[in-house]
């Protein structure tokens, strides 16, 4: 499953989505990944959530992430779910190429079943029509 949380800047989205990294440690019974553009959330994870910060990788492009996740799911096969914070400043893209950037990690969930949550700064009316079927909402 691939779900997409959206909201403004200073939403609580990344709050919820550390809560939700937390929690699932807790429940789950495979790994938890929490992926990030900085270091901030770092502390406020359990130690058991592996935390990746993208400021350590010159990545910057949805081919160059994709790769970057394939590589991650490869040698982890017992990670459970992907929590991907602030999609937009790490791909660095408009929100109209998310679309295909979600549709191709839809295709890695399946195939591998893995969840994924992400979160974008935008409010829900401003997103294309393609992006509605993956919201969560909070």
């Amino acid at each position: 499953m691939v779900k997409l949380i959206t909201g403004g800047k200073g939403t609580g989205k990344s709050k919820k989505m550390i809560g939700m990294a937390n929690e699932l440690i807790k429940t789950g019974k495979g790994h938890v990944v929490f992926i990030d553009d900085d270091k901030r959330p770092m502390y406020d994870l359990k130690y058991e959530v592996r935390f990746v910060s993208m400021d350590e990788y010159p990545i910057k492009d949805p081919k160059g992430f994709h790769g970057f996740l394939c590589g991650m799911i490869s040698s982890d096969h017992d990670i459970e779910a992907i929590f991907i914070d602030g999609l937009l400043s790490i791909i660095k893209v408009d929100i109209k190429a998310v679309v295909d950037f979600l549709k191709e990690i839809n295709v890695l969930s399946q195939k591998f079943e893995i969840d994924f949550i992400t979160s974008i700064n935008c409010v829900e009316s401003d997103l294309p029509e393609e992006l509605k079927e993956y919201i969560y909402v909070l």
